[in-house]
């Protein structure tokens, strides 16, 4: 046949404008922006307390070398690792719990800031002289101790040198009446009465 016949083909993908929804995108992402901004606004900050020092000894040899056993339904309070009981998770190993319990998110669930409060010239010197009373404080029982242990030395030192003049003075004791025993002519220990000195054998 002459002719040529031409099939037209129709696409039946969906077109995008993408401009057009990059725009509405940009709007949307706008309009939230603007939202939490005017909610920010409305409402009054947060007041946080300055940066407080810690007022007790973080525990973290209590659990060293202990064994325990935990199951699928032990509290996360008693398993293994560090629990902390504000922010209610554990952290598993003593350098990483420090990290937390020093960390932003523990001292806001604290009701604490990171700003710490700027101290003045006088309690500066107040620092420095109740730092002074506590080393005149630790000296002094220093000073109590050692006496206490001087003391207790010398105490010693004298029941020893008693205990020797009492060993001392018993050999002496000791050597006299073997000599007595030696020098003394039997039968005149005998009429002396001191015939049992020394011997366990009875007289004739």
């Amino acid at each position: 046949m002459a002719g040529v016949y031409e099939k037209s083909v129709t696409d039946f993908r969906r077109k995008w404008d993408k401009d057009e929804y990059e725009k509405i995108a940009k709007e949307k992402l706008e309009a939230e922006q603007m939202a939490l901004l005017e909610k920010e606004l409305k409402e009054p900050p947060v007041k946080r307390e300055l940066l407080q020092p810690r007022e007790y000894k973080v525990d973290l040899d209590s659990k060293l070398g202990k064994s325990q056993v935990i199951t699928k339904t032990t509290p996360a309070s008693q398993q293994g690792g560090y629990y902390c009981n504000v922010c209610d998770c554990v952290v598993k190993d003593s350098i990483n719990f420090l990290d937390h319990i020093n960390g932003k998110k523990h001292q806001r669930n604290l009701g604490m800031s990171m700003k710490i409060e700027r101290s003045s010239l006088d309690q500066v010197k107040k620092r420095f002289e109740m730092n002074v009373k506590k080393q005149e404080e630790k000296k002094k029982e220093y000073d109590f101790e050692e006496r206490m242990k001087e003391l207790k030395e010398e105490e010693e030192k004298q029941k020893a040198y008693r205990k020797e003049k009492r060993k001392e003075r018993k050999r002496k004791a000791d050597d006299s009446t073997v000599g007595l025993n030696i020098n003394v002519d039997p039968d005149m220990a005998a009429v002396m009465g001191f015939s049992g000195f020394g011997t366990t054998k009875p007289p004739t």
